[in-house]
Formats: structure tokens, C-alpha cells, sequence
């Protein structure tokens, strides 16, 4: 019996010695299902109260926010048999969602959540707030992958800094908010991103040469900012990228050749900027494009029979007008077989339509080749017309005209196209 009495004074001594109030160790709330860390539980209440105001009771309306009564935006997962939050939308996401408060306040207490992978904010600044620029947001570094402000108009300011250390970050969202100020070079740091979206801000400034080590980005979007300047080549290294869309900008020079290296890209969208220069010849390398959007943008006295449209044969649409381009359509243009869209209007093309080869893509739901200095006889059939109805434009052409039957023939008067004259 001496090792039974010899164990049981170890057991004893561990827990004199033992139970000396380790802080360290979490301070259970008990629940039917898994219990909760308790301040865990108050951190949650305590951040969403700055957000709703001070009026929310969520001990008494969620006593169990991760079990029985779940608050709606809020998800849970278990770590060493506790609940921790995992997942937090502030908004009115859904009908039963929390709304905020006209005078919120983004409480320390937020930053407590260590667990957190998923952090949203949607309609809930309305009025002008400033993020700081505190440290607290590197408390997320270890575990945040989602970071998304939605549709705030009161956000004001510039995006802080310390946004570079969520290096766990594979998505931030920063849409249609009222950010401004130049966009912080920290974000390149961001390693694991796969989406990155800035749209719909009061952005300024150049966009920052700094996208080299970022290989896993699928979706770069900056478009309705006020960027300027060039862009930077370190695009080139976006090896992954499926989606870049920079539309209404104030962005200017030549497209940069390191364009041509997107092998994946499915969509370029540059549309109502101030590109200059001329269309590259590598982005007739870019094979994978199904969106190529050009249009507002002054390229100059551009010849379009200088690219290979037919190498890009899965483009879906393809929109190039008020470009200033010049030069005849081109007929590498009739081999993209999955073109549903082409818009060539507002431009300076000469020549004649090809209408029998145009007709023939099996695709094609709208063409527009008004606003320009085409001549000679549209020779499309009425089956085409009937197809495209308001969807085909070719007014403004002062040389142009369509047959006299097409136009005499009273069963076919109404599929005429507007604004062009019969022929004579």
C-alpha cells in the first residue's frame, strides 16, 4: 500500500501547489450544449453594444450567443472544448440582422476576439468616422482570412496602415465606402490574398509598384477611384490573376507590355481612363480573355488591323469604343466565335462593313458601329435585324446606307435601322 499512500500525497501537494488562481487559464460560462469562454462572451457583447448601442442587452436577449440562442452575424467553432467566435457581420445583411447605430464606436473589446477568421461591416458607418491607426489590429494577425467593409459612405479618411500585418488575409473587401488618401504600399504584403477589392472609394494617387510577391491574387479591382499616373509593372508578376478591372480612373500613359505575362486572365476592364499610346501588342497574348473593355479611353490614331483578334478566341465581349481608332474592321474580328458583344462606336473607322462574315458569328446578341466613317451598303439580312432590334447601331455614319428594298418594303420598314439613309 505505501505507493497508493505515496501517489496520494503527490495528487495532494499538485493541488496545494497548483490552485494558486491562474489568470492564464479561461473562466468558464456553462451552457447545455459546449460551454463558452466567458470573456469571450463579454468581449463579444461588449463590441457589438458599441456598434447597435448601449440600449442591446445580449446576456438577457442571447445568453448563449454560440448555442441555444445564436446571434444573427455571429458563428462560432470549438478550441479546446470551448466556443470562440469565428465569424462577425455588423449590418443589416439579412432582415433579422443587428443595425448600428447612427453613433457607434469600434470598442477595444473587438480586438479581444483572437479567434476571429471573418470580420465584416456593412451599412454601418454612416456618419464621418475615421479608423484609427492603432496597433490593435495586428491582435487579428494570427487568424483573420476575411476582412470586408461594405457600403459605409461615413468611412472617411485613409485605410490604416497596420492593414499590412493581417498577413493571414486571403480576401479584403473595401467597396464603396468613403475612403480617400493615397493606398497604403502595406497591402503588398499581404502574401495570401486572392481578392483584393478597393472599388467605389475616393482613392487618389498612384497605385503602388509593389505587387510582385502577391502569386495567389485571382480578383484585383480598383476601379471608380481617382488613381493616376501609370500602372505599375509589377502587375506582370500577378501570375494568378483571373479578373483585373481599374475602370474609371484617372490612369494615363501606354498599357505596359508586362500585361501580356496574365496568361490567366479572363477579364480587363479599363474602360473611362486616360490610356494613351495605342492598344499593346501583347494583349493579343492574353488568350484566356472572355471581357476585354477598353472604351473612353483617347489611344490615338490606333489601326485595329495592327492586332490579331482572332487569336482571342474565347472573348465573350469586347467593347473598344470612343478610342479614337482608326482603319478598317478588321476581319480577324469574324473568327471570334463566342462574341456576343462588340462595340465599335464613337471611333474614326473607315471601309466597308463586313456584314455577311459579322452576321455570320453564331454568338452575336449586340453590335454597335455608330459615330464613325464607314461607307458603302449594310448588307445584313432581316433574320439578323429581327435578332438584334435596338441592339444594333450604325446612325452617324455619313457614307454608309442600307438597300432601297429594305427601306421601301413595308413588312421590313420597322427593322431598319435608325438613322442611316437608303441607298441610291
Amino acid at each position: 500500500m505505501l505507493w497508493q499512500t505515496f501517489f496520494s500525497s503527490l495528487l495532494l501537494l499538485s493541488l496545494l501547489f497548483g490552485c494558486n488562481g491562474d489568470e492564464s487559464l479561461p473562466e468558464v460560462t456553462d451552457s447545455e450544449e459546449a460551454p463558452m469562454d466567458k470573456r469571450e462572451r463579454e468581449a463579444l457583447y461588449s463590441a457589438i453594444q458599441g456598434f447597435v448601442g448601449d440600449s442591446w442587452n445580449g446576456s438577457a436577449l442571447y445568453p448563449d450567443p454560440c448555442g441555444w440562442t445564436p446571434i444573427q452575424g455571429v458563428s462560432c467553432d470549438i478550441y479546446n472544448d470551448l466556443w470562440y467566435v469565428t465569424d462577425l457581420s455588423l449590418g443589416l445583411i439579412y432582415e433579422n440582422s443587428l443595425p448600428c447605430s447612427s453613433s457607434l464606436q469600434i470598442r477595444p473589446e473587438l480586438f479581444e476576439l483572437k479567434h476571429l477568421r471573418s470580420l465584416s461591416f456593412f451599412n454601418c458607418f454612416i456618419s464621418p468616422m475615421v479608423i484609427a491607426k492603432e496597433e490593435l489590429w495586428t491582435n487579428f494577425a494570427s487568424n483573420l482570412e476575411s476582412l470586408e467593409f461594405r457600403s459605409n459612405p461615413g468611412l472617411i479618411g485613409e485605410l490604416p496602415e497596420t492593414i499590412g500585418n493581417l498577413t493571414k488575409l486571403k480576401s479584403l473587401v473595401v467597396l464603396e465606402n468613403g475612403f480617400s488618401g493615397e493606398l497604403p504600399a502595406s497591402i503588398c504584403n499581404l502574401k495570401r490574398l486572392k481578392r483584393l477589392v478597393f472599388a467605389g472609394n475616393s482613392f487618389a494617387g498612384m497605385i503602388p509598384n509593389c505587387f510582385k510577391g502577391l502569386k495567389e491574387l485571382l480578383i484585383l479591382d480598383l476601379s471608380r477611384n481617382s488613381f493616376s499616373g501609370t500602372l505599375p509593372t509589377s502587375f506582370g508578376d500577378l501570375v494568378s490573376l483571373l479578373k483585373l478591372d481599374l475602370s474609371n480612373n484617372l490612369l494615363e500613359g501606354n498599357l505596359p507590355q508586362e500585361l501580356g505575362f496574365l496568361k490567366n486572365l479572363t477579364l480587363l476592364d479599363l474602360r473611362n481612363n486616360r490610356f494613351s499610346g495605342g492598344l499593346s501588342k501583347n494583349i493579343e497574348n492574353i488568350q484566356s480573355l472572355t471581357e476585354l473593355v477598353l472604351s473612353n479611353n483617347p489611344m490615338g490614331e490606333e489601326d485595329m488591323v495592327g492586332t490579331n483578334w482572332g487569336k482571342m478566341s474565347n472573348l465573350v465581349v469586347l467593347d473598344l469604343s470612343k478610342m479614337g481608332l482608326r482603319g478598317e474592321i478588321p476581319t480577324s474580328l469574324t473568327n471570334l466565335k463566342r462574341l456576343r458583344f462588340l462595340g465599335l462606336n464613337n471611333n474614326n473607322l473607315t471601309g466597308f462593313v463586313p456584314s455577311k462574315k459579322l452576321e455570320a458569328l453564331p454568338c452575336l446578341g449586340a453590335l454597335y458601329i455608330n459615330g464613325n466613317n464607314l461607307t458603302g451598303e449594310l448588307r445584313f439580312s432581316t433574320k439578323f435585324y429581327e435578332k438584334m432590334g435596338r441592339r444594333f447601331k450604325a446612325s452617324k455614319n455619313p457614307n454608309l446606307c442600307q438597300p432601297l428594298e429594305m427601306v421601301m418594303s413595308e413588312s421590313h420598314k420597322h427593322l431598319s435601322p435608325l438613322g442611316v439613309k437608303p441607298c441610291t
